[in-house]
């Protein structure tokens, strides 16, 4: 809902770029785009132009509510075509998230033709703040290891860290091992970078690809970053990259291990997985851990113990009383700990994206 907003206020934002303040129109051809955004906040109702309000500018809500104030009453003709072209707008945007100006582009002249989609990728390039390296999200992976593999490592961590997680983790596999666990490094500490950066680093590949860039200071990277990209390389890059982390940053290294495998992934493992770390488990542990899941955990739980274990299981969680998030979530922390160890010594197998089967 709160992405919904934004995008609202974005189209809202592109409707009212035209800066010129014409009188009441009775024709949509000449209402001015001050105009048509006041009529869009008033169709939208009190409460929703509210919430869009929250993300536009000052000086933005000063002239929409100027606009609004002027407008007087409008034929519905009008409103209804102001209302279409503001869908028009949301429709291409939305397309821009997805696969880029070009994927927009394509797709709405299929469906409104050549002038007015170019019309309306104008008006949204204008006012649309754009994902850094959108550009190359469609690139094929090994095709852009080619252009990044020789770059820093810091500048490859940046262009990682825009990468959709599975694209990312295709590259970070690939890439050489003496740097694999640096990259990885920068990605979970990163946290904002400056648009001059990402336009230089944008440059290098201009020459090759079309380039995009961002005029805000956008956010990515950190710990959750480097844990999605590393859930779905493979075990062996993994491992390597977290043994080098544990050298150079133990608590950094210690975060990401926390995050890797979530207590409620169990129901990812199968059965003979989940009988060994039963017995691993003190029943007092397993049922406080057992406490804040939901039924298919602690169902995947039940089946594989035996009717009289399971039953013992249950009448010590209902006559636990409450108990504390966090003593809850330690005792789910302690299994994930011999769930990893159990990995580690090759007793378990957890799945991973990417990886075969096993048979």
């Amino acid at each position: 809902m709160a992405e919904a907003k934004v995008e609202a206020a974005a189209a809202i934002a592109a409707t009212g770029k035209k800066k010129d303040n014409a009188p009441a129109a009775t024709d949509i051809k000449n209402l001015t785009g001050r105009q048509k955004a006041a009529i869009c906040l008033v169709a939208l109702g009190s409460d929703a132009s509210a919430s869009v309000f929250r993300h536009l500018r000052e000086d933005e809500i000063e002239t929409l509510t100027f606009e609004i104030a002027r407008l007087g009453s409008v034929d519905s003709t009008i409103k209804d075509s102001v209302l279409g072209e503001f869908q028009e707008i949301m429709v291409a945007q939305n397309f821009i998230t997805q696969g880029g100006i070009d994927y927009a582009r394509e797709l709405l002249e299929k469906s409104l033709g050549t002038q007015n989609a170019i019309d309306i990728i104008n008006r949204l390039t204008s006012s649309l703040q754009v994902r850094p390296f959108d550009f190359i999200r469609r690139t094929d992976p090994t095709h852009l290891l080619n252009f990044i593999q020789q770059e820093y490592p810091q500048t490859i961590a940046l262009i990682l860290a825009y990468l959709e997680p599975q694209k990312a983790s295709v590259i970070l596999q690939s890439l050489p091992n003496e740097i694999q666990s640096e990259v990885a490094r920068r990605i979970a500490t990163m946290d904002r970078t400056s648009p001059d950066v990402l336009r230089e680093v944008e440059r290098v590949l201009e020459k090759k690809l079309s380039s995009l860039s961002s005029e805000d200071y956008t956010a990515a990277g950190g710990v959750p970053s480097i844990v999605e990209i590393l859930n779905m390389v493979d075990r062996s890059s993994e491992k390597a990259i977290i043994e080098s982390l544990e050298e150079e940053d133990p608590d950094l290294a210690e975060e990401i291990k926390k995050r890797m495998f979530v207590f409620e992934d169990i129901v990812m493992l199968d059965d003979r997985a989940i009988q060994k770390i039963l017995r691993e488990v003190e029943n007092p542990e397993l049922s406080k851990a057992l406490k804040a899941v939901d039924t298919e955990v602690q169902d995947k739980i039940f089946r594989n113990m035996s009717k009289r274990a399971a039953s013992m299981l249950k009448d010590d969680m209902e006559f636990m009383g409450p108990i504390r998030l966090k003593d809850v979530q330690e005792a789910q922390q302690k299994i994930v700990s011999i769930i990893r160890r159990l990995e580690d010594a090759g007793e378990i197998v957890i799945a991973r994206a990417g990886e075969d089967e096993l048979v």
